[in-house]
């Protein structure tokens, strides 16, 4: 009896089996590892891959790679724009980049142009961005009217503020006709208030495009959940500190990483506002004014060559530390998701 009501061990090994295959047949084989993946891509699938990636490469290279190799090689020579660059000075150049009060008073600028366009544009266009994103009457309007200072050129920028803030222009003519002798200014020449004219010309002209990224990224965030908040008695604010705002955490990150490049290479308006001369006086020189006023200005073109090494440098560990410390949840994120698919 004993024997009968107990399974002999000969049958326990296939009763597993059966148990983890779901049945009696034969285990699934294992899944394809990565390489096996990779083996699978022909000769078709190369030539497909080559086809779509080479002109965008060839582009790359030969617009951004080589130009900044050839700029390497010619920083490395007294080279004055014509002829074969025979004079080798060495790092003589890039010494003197390094040591030149201009060019650190110049790079301290483009440092409070960073942190002050981060401060200024960020909070104003999410503002804008969450009003925007409520329904109301003219709201199509209201953003085209936002984003068209992003869309006009930098000349016409540039030269219509230069008209308006010059010392006899449209600003102190209006506030001497109210009676507000004492508020005018020279706001282009004054070295104590020029930097602060400069980051209100850049907000003007800047903060359209941080809105309507900011309007992108807050047509992504789901309406339930929002709803749900609102239930459990979330205010308004509420609600944008705990849900938008953390939400948008993407948006917002790629935002300040375009805006800390761009501010680390501005150069179109405080050229042509200010120009060569009076952008130093005026503290308002950025790398990139040091670099034509002293390279190509001052015919000097294998020193304007190191200049433009030393800001790309200086972009590329910003942007390599920034992607490092702040992108890197956002591009772990991504790669986890491309990975699982």
């Amino acid at each position: 009896m004993h024997n009968s009501a107990t399974p002999s061990t000969d049958d326990r090994p296939e009763t597993d089996l059966a148990q983890r295959t779901g049945g009696g047949g034969a285990p699934p084989p294992p899944p394809a590892s990565p390489r096996r993946r990779r083996r699978g891509i022909g000769w078709a699938g190369r030539m497909e891959i080559a086809v779509l990636v080479g002109p965008a490469l060839i582009f790359f290279v030969g617009f951004v790679i080589f130009p900044v190799i050839m700029a390497a090689y010619y920083g490395f020579f007294n080279w004055h724009g014509y002829g074969p660059a025979v004079d080798f000075v060495g790092l003589k150049n890039y010494v003197t980049i390094l040591t030149d009060p201009d060019f650190q008073e110049a790079l301290a600028h483009n440092g409070f142009i960073v942190v002050m366009s981060l401060i200024l544009q960020g909070p104003v266009a999410l503002l804008l961005a969450l009003l925007l994103n409520r329904k109301m009457r003219g709201q199509s309007l209201i953003r085209v009217l936002i984003f068209v200072p992003y869309v006009i050129a930098e000349v016409v920028v540039g030269t219509g503020f230069s008209l308006m803030l010059a010392t006899n222009g449209a600003l102190n003519g209006l506030l001497e006709n109210l009676g507000l002798d004492q508020l005018t200014r020279d706001w282009l020449a004054d070295p104590s208030i020029a930097i602060w004219t400069l980051m209100a010309i850049l907000t003007w002209k800047y903060v359209g495009f941080a809105v309507i990224l900011f309007l992108a990224g807050l047509q992504g965030i789901p309406e339930e959940l929002y709803e749900a908040a609102a239930i459990d008695g979330a205010s308004y604010w509420q609600i944008q500190w705990r849900i938008t705002i953390p939400l948008l955490g993407p948006t917002l990150r790629i935002w300040a990483f375009l805006s800390i490049i761009g501010a680390l290479q501005l150069f179109d308006l405080v050229y042509i506002i200010w120009g060569q001369y009076v952008a130093p006086v005026a503290g308002t020189s950025t790398m990139a004014t040091y670099m034509v006023a002293n390279g190509r200005n001052a015919g000097n073109f294998g020193y304007g060559n190191a200049v433009a090494v030393v800001i790309f440098l200086i972009s590329l560990v910003v942007a390599l530390v920034y992607q490092r410390f702040v992108l890197r949840r956002d591009t772990a994120g991504a790669l986890t998701e491309r990975s699982d698919g």
